[in-house]
């Protein structure tokens, strides 16, 4: 039969249908690949995600439902991929993916309240929709920024390879989500590092309203897969025996080999709209008939009944089987109750942290002190975590042989080998996914940002993926992200900015800022036992500027206290970072009696060390390196201000950063530091 001989639709929709979905399916050319009663089982997994779709549909038109992302059309793709992989081995999900939870066997009752936000659902009203991943059954769920979970099956299957698993991981994602630069960056690290992953694009015609011709040129995106030097496959994916065959054949390569990725990319439309509100004027009548008569289901149960491995009397003891118990399943979660809003697990955004890391541990009493650097303090912390956590990975751009720009992981490669401290390529968002992916397959991870500055490229994985992952659905990001910070080395404004306060608004994160060599080795120490994400930032200018005593061996200073570092009645100076440093220099010029509290942590910042210092000063001064707007002191300053104000004998001060990019020149950047400014403000504020 000719690709166009059945088609009776108008030229300009012709040129919308891939080539390979020009003629009907062809079930019959991957038949003998398929055992007969997976053929049964494929069809009755086809069911349940359409069945389920049927009853949503009028659920969301009565209101019991506030939103549906229909998969209508395109459940040969989850259903086929999920039922060819195995049971243990994790599936990264998008929208249109019922078909992966109940092919994986997920609870109806529980699914369905989980879509109502009833308090019975996965989440408890937490998360939308597919917004969550299920541990026991190895779905992680998407966030709304597409692509993003591309980097972190990459991370998964790391874990898989490094352990020798021998498993496979597959990430779902659309055709729209490959312009995405999380798609180019999880395709990239997989291939240079071999990682055994299934990529799988989901093409069914539209991002949204932008169809493909409009995303990118040609029909194929696999065939881009060729850039990378990864295999790059192409089938029907209305065909679920083609999907199922494809996808079985490709992990057990993985499996065996260790090693992959492959793209396969399967050709399929969306019938419905992107959800159902936005509904479908936007795409030609006669091409939404066209996919009609491509339905994935009903193809295949005619298949199967002309070929005699189905009956209609068969078939339909399975629809009405399936219909009974979706039927139950809703009408238990209808009944269900909603989430009470001041729940004490709603504002539960960090896992459970050791007292390690909430009291600290202190150093071994019989331990020789030595006069160290901050930067060797921050090696020593790293290489005494590499040492007690032999599942700790570390990644970073030039951190194996050359030992980072810094040097601080100089020597590691040679004592801990590549597979443990690996070099990266220049994606930073790729990277930082890569490490949930890590975290949720049992390791550490950690991040050294060349430069904090370039860590915006990492945003989205952050303070999305990150942060947000354990309110989420319970999943835990044990995840360091080492910041070397600050001004005052001549680095100009992309090698200077002060980037805590980008990262201090977002609930899930630690922000942790040492100002001593102990203590940037006991919180180094601490934020590895923290199963939490750690932005653990280190100032740059003290690296080889700043000695101080540190002693030998494990302990950790605990995450969230504040230190008192001198003591004083006139006024109280809240500082960190370098900032301690130069309060001290500046008071002791000055016949001040002056308190200085160095925070240590910014998030969760000590409120208490706050208060009592405000309350037996009454006067206080906030010093801080970044810019002055809307700047980490400004948080401070209201908190004293809400809470504190009685005890107040003064405005609160703050000295910061001149609201300007870091300059180049000494001159410049002088000015625009706080520093010299310092002086004048502390005189003026002691005479109020």
């Amino acid at each position: 039969m000719s690709e166009l001989a059945d088609f009776t639709v108008p030229q300009s929709v012709k040129d919308r249908i891939p080539p390979i979905a020009r003629k009907p399916i062809e079930f019959d050319v991957y038949a003998d690949l398929v055992a007969d009663e997976i053929k049964i089982q494929l069809y009755r997994d086809l069911l349940v995600p359409r069945l389920i779709e049927e009853r949503m549909l009028l659920a969301l038109r009565k209101g019991q439902i506030s939103k549906w992302f229909s998969a209508w059309g395109q459940e040969a793709i989850s259903v086929g991929a999920t039922r060819a992989m195995q049971s243990d081995e994790w599936l990264l999900t998008m929208h249109r993916n019922l078909g992966v939870f109940t092919t994986r066997g997920v609870p109806l009752h529980t699914l369905f309240a989980q879509l109502m936000g009833k308090d019975t659902g996965f989440t408890r009203g937490r998360e939308r929709s597919f917004h969550f991943g299920l541990k026991q059954f190895h779905i992680v769920g998407m966030i709304s920024h597409v692509a993003a979970n591309l980097p972190v099956a990459d991370g998964i299957a790391l874990a898989n390879q490094l352990k020798k698993a021998g498993k496979a991981t597959l990430a779902f994602t659309g055709e729209g989500a490959t312009s995405e630069g999380d798609f180019h960056e999880a395709v990239n690290i997989a291939a240079s590092w071999e990682l055994p992953v299934i990529i799988f694009i989901e093409n069914n015609g539209w991002a949204i309203s932008t169809p493909s011709n409009v995303q990118y040129k040609g029909y194929y995106f696999a065939e881009r897969a060729k850039a990378y030097h990864v295999p790059g496959i192409t089938i029907d994916g209305n065909n679920v025996l083609a999907v199922y065959s494809t996808v079985k054949e490709w992990a057990k390569k993985l499996r065996e080999t260790n090693k992959g990725p492959v793209v396969i990319e399967g050709i399929t439309f969306r019938v419905r709209g992107h959800e159902e509100a936005s509904g479908t004027k936007y795409v030609p009548k006669e091409l939404i008939e066209y996919w009609q008569r491509r339905d994935p289901v009903l193809t295949y149960e005619q298949w199967l009944l002309d070929k005699g491995y189905l009956s209609e009397e068969q078939a339909q003891d399975i629809k009405k089987q399936l219909k009974e118990e979706i039927e139950t399943a809703l009408s238990k979660a209808l009944k269900d109750a909603t989430p009470e809003p001041q729940t004490q697990k709603l504002f539960e955004v960090y896992a459970p942290s050791p007292e390690s890391v909430t009291k600290g541990i202190p150093p071994d009493p019989h331990a020789q002190t030595r006069e160290i650097r901050y930067v060797d303090a921050i090696k020593e912390g790293l290489y005494i975590a590499m040492k007690r956590h032999n599942n700790l990975i570390l990644m970073g751009q030039d951190i194996g042989e050359y030992g980072g720009v810094f040097k601080v992981t100089e020597g590691f490669i040679k004592e801990f080998g590549e597979e443990r401290v690996r070099n990266t390529p220049l994606c930073e968002s790729g990277i930082v996914g890569a490490t949930l992916g890590l975290s949720i397959a049992g390791c550490k991870a950690m991040v050294e940002m060349q430069f904090s500055d370039f860590v915006s490229y990492a945003f989205t994985q952050i303070a999305n993926n990150l942060a947000k992952i354990y309110w989420r659905w319970g999943q835990n990001a044990d995840v360091v992200i080492r910041m070397p910070t600050g001004a005052g080395v001549g680095a100009g404004p992309f090698h200077s900015q002060s980037t805590e306060g980008w990262f201090a608004h977002i609930p899930g994160l630690k922000i942790v800022y040492p100002s001593t060599p102990y203590d940037a080795k006991g919180l180094l120490l601490a934020s590895f036992e923290d199963p939490n994400p750690v932005m653990f930032y280190e100032h740059k200018f003290l690296y080889r500027s700043l000695k101080g005593e540190v002693p030998e061996g494990y302990y950790t200073v605990p995450i969230g206290k504040a230190k008192v570092v001198r003591e004083g009645e006139d006024l109280t100076i809240i500082t960190y970072g370098w900032g301690v440093h130069k309060a001290l220099e500046t008071v002791d010029k000055l016949n001040i009696d002056v308190e200085i509290i160095d925070l240590r942590s910014l998030l969760p910042y000590d409120k208490d060390a706050i208060a009592q210092s405000v309350k037996k000063t009454g006067k206080v001064l906030i010093l801080y390196e970044d810019t002055l707007s809307y700047g980490v002191g400004a948080e401070w300053s209201a908190f004293i201000s809400e809470n504190l104000f009685e005890y107040l004998d003064a405005p609160i001060v703050r000295v910061a950063s001149a609201d300007i990019p870091v300059p180049f020149a000494s001159s410049l950047e002088q000015e625009f530091l706080p520093w010299n400014r310092l002086k004048d403000a502390l005189e003026t504020l002691v005479k109020y």
